[in-house]
């Protein structure tokens, strides 16, 4: 298929080298989507149906056979011998079971390894005598050593999974999920399903995957290519909002809790409203020898009815002068002439017009008023009053006034707050589909900042309300979804665990009560004896070394490590490993077979995952943080991060809910 592709000769087929180029680009995005992956087979299952698919059940027609795969795959004839897991025929291979076998008679899982088929699996689903079974190929698949970026998960999707997954593109979902369910996973393959499903639309309007950090987003960026998808767009939420301002400070706590709370945006829409002054001057039109007097009241009645229509800052700024011109136009045409279009864009134009226009609604620069309303204590007093209190105005003051937009110290905090005044003024453009991870860590002001770049699109919320490490992470999904501008989105939980041993899981899941009391803990189907290890550190060694010794142990085994430490730690940590001979990598960097150790701090292991996992002083992750409640959080998130063991070093006594 991508030879014929690359083959294709479109010298005779365009009209002029715009068209050109456009073929070629796409032919090129083609063949790039149709590159071999060397680790993966063309397919992973096969079904045999008892009746053609759509086929007349009563007429007793005959099944047929397909081969399930990331991609369709058709033979040279354009037949097809690989069906796409995406295509409606493929759903059974996810959800059809011994109760409901969706008119499959046999289901076969095949097993590869580097590439080349090695075992296969049948499940004879309409066959009584035989007993439902836990798939060990899909066992081993889910268990299946870590090395590089996050792969896909199309040959292991559950039914659960694949029901969000295939939800349309109509309707916005947000998935609470526990760690190692999937969810990640789950919100991409969403992504790659409507693709499939709605491809003409959202090429037109555009998707994107928004992560917490970097590392995360070059973590999971091989998974849509990897399905054939190369348009989807990544980015974070700072990489949306910081557009012409450069973030060079950092908030305090308390500041950035105010900062991002959802009362600002009617803090900014008064501080940019207030720029319009009721007009108390006529305005006299000059054309040849006639002149044209609009009187103030009139100008202030066209000014309230621009006001009245909810419409953006700039757009009712742009409509002021042809509304003053319509208003002239009809006063030449009582007078007795012919005014057309050309006249009325003309006055639009007039000096005396502009001049009003400029007077009674003169432009906002977003980051000036943002400057102005935490350099002015005077002028946020005045749009804040009744909204925020005296005291947490002076939290979000700028400690020392910045003299210009370009010398502010400004904070990714005070970005939000200038998208936000930036959409007051101008709409935001508004994409088809939106997938957010890791959203409990957002302030309601980020998640308005993220609505608005699906406005007229849906999205797909992914999180675990257990996992908030932020001091204004949310505190329910409804409250999420509500400054999302997303509240009648679904809410699925995912509470099967796939990645996380048993072991594992359940000792974190010690730390539940006290971080999201109420939240169904994970419940894995994967019980892996000798997966936790926790052990006090000995006074001969210490605890630098036992940690090193730690690592030394899990490189023993197949697959990646992580050695996940409170990033006060961090130098400590490097300097030991370099002593010890032993390389490695930053959260972010890709693991090879040579390098497999990475350093990771505690603030950037969220959505990370590890084969082994070697935790340092579980009291310094949790004393890392400004509350017990954030930092009991944190320390649940590196726990969670280990696919195959973890070992816990420590020398501090560990926190009171894991010691009992």
């Amino acid at each position: 298929m991508r030879e014929d592709v690359e083959n294709l000769d479109i010298k005779d087929v365009t009209a002029n080298w715009v068209n050109a180029a456009v073929l070629q680009r796409q032919i090129d995005d083609r063949i790039k989507a149709l590159a071999d992956l060397s680790h993966t087979p063309l397919f992973f299952g096969r079904l045999n149906y008892l009746h053609a698919p759509g086929a007349d059940l009563a007429e007793g027609a005959e099944g047929e056979q397909f081969y399930i795969g990331r991609r369709h795959v058709h033979d040279a004839d354009g037949d097809p011998m690989v069906i796409d897991w995406r295509a409606p025929v493929s759903q059974p291979f996810y959800r059809a079971s011994k109760k409901d076998p969706m008119d499959i008679g046999l289901r076969r899982r095949f097993g590869y390894t580097g590439g080349d088929l090695t075992a296969y699996e049948d499940e004879h689903l309409t066959d009584p005598t035989e007993a439902a079974t836990t798939s060990k190929l899909l066992q081993a698949e889910i268990e299946r050593p870590r090395v590089g970026p996050m792969r896909d998960i199309v040959a292991t999707i559950q039914p659960e999974q694949d029901e969000i997954v295939r939800s349309g593109l109509s309707g916005s979902v947000c998935v609470q999920g526990g760690p190692g369910t999937g969810k990640t996973a789950v919100g991409l393959h969403r992504v790659a399903y409507l693709l499939y499903a709605h491809r003409e639309r959202l090429a037109r309007t555009g998707t994107l995957v928004i992560g917490p950090n970097k590392s995360f987003l070059h973590y999971i960026e091989q998974v849509l290519p990897a399905l054939g998808e190369l348009e989807v767009k990544q980015a974070t939420v700072d990489d949306l909002v910081t557009a012409g301002v450069e973030v060079r400070g950092t908030d305090e706590a308390e500041s950035a809790v105010v900062k991002g709370d959802a009362r600002m945006a009617e803090v900014l829409r008064r501080a940019v409203w207030s720029h319009v002054t009721p007009p108390t001057e006529p305005l006299v039109v000059v054309r040849g020898s006639r002149r044209w007097r609009v009187p103030a009241y009139e100008l202030a009645e066209i000014v309230e009815e621009l006001r009245d229509r909810d419409i953006r800052y700039g757009a009712a700024r742009e409509a002021l002068p042809q509304r003053i011109a319509h208003t002239v136009l009809v006063r030449m045409e009582q007078a007795g002439e012919a005014p057309d279009d050309r006249v009325q864009d003309a006055v639009a134009r007039n000096t005396a017009v502009k001049a009003a226009v400029k007077e009674i609604w003169p432009p906002v620069d977003p980051a000036k008023l943002v400057l102005r309303l935490l350099n002015d204590p005077d002028f946020l007093a005045e749009h804040a009053e009744g909204i925020l209190t005296a005291e947490e105005q002076k939290t979000i003051l700028f400690p020392k006034p910045a003299r210009s937009v370009k010398s502010a110290k400004w904070t990714a905090a005070d970005a939000v707050l200038i998208d936000e005044a930036s959409d007051l003024v101008a709409r935001t453009h508004s994409l088809g589909h939106v997938v957010l991870d890791e959203a409990q860590d957002l302030s309601p002001m980020q998640y308005r900042a993220v609505g608005r770049r699906c406005t007229t699109g849906s999205a797909t919320v992914l999180g675990d309300l257990a996992q908030g490490t932020t001091p204004w992470a949310t505190a329910s999904w409804a409250e999420a979804l509500r400054h999302l501008g997303k509240g009648e989105a679904v809410i699925e939980e995912l509470t099967a665990g796939f990645r996380v041993p048993r072991e594992v899981i359940t000792y974190a899941s010690k730390l539940l009560p006290s971080i999201s009391p109420g939240l169904a803990a994970v419940e894995s189907v994967r019980e892996t004896p000798g997966s936790l290890d926790v052990r006090e550190s000995r006074e001969s060694t210490g605890l630098d070394a036992d940690v090193v010794a730690a690592c030394v142990e899990s490189l023993a085994h197949e697959g990646s490590i992580g050695l996940i430490a409170a990033d006060a730690r961090i130098p400590v940590l490097a300097a030991a490993l370099e002593a010890a001979g032993l390389p490695y990598l930053d959260p972010g960097e890709e693991t090879t077979a040579e390098s497999r150790l990475t350093l990771v701090p505690a603030s950037l292991a969220k959505g990370l995952e590890y084969d082994y996992v070697v935790l340092d002083e579980p009291a310094a992750v949790v004393d890392g943080e400004p509350d017990e409640r954030t930092g009991l959080r944190r320390l649940y998130v590196a726990l969670t991060r280990a696919v195959s063991g973890l070992t816990v070093v420590h020398t501090a006594p560990l926190p009171r809910q894991l010691a009992g």
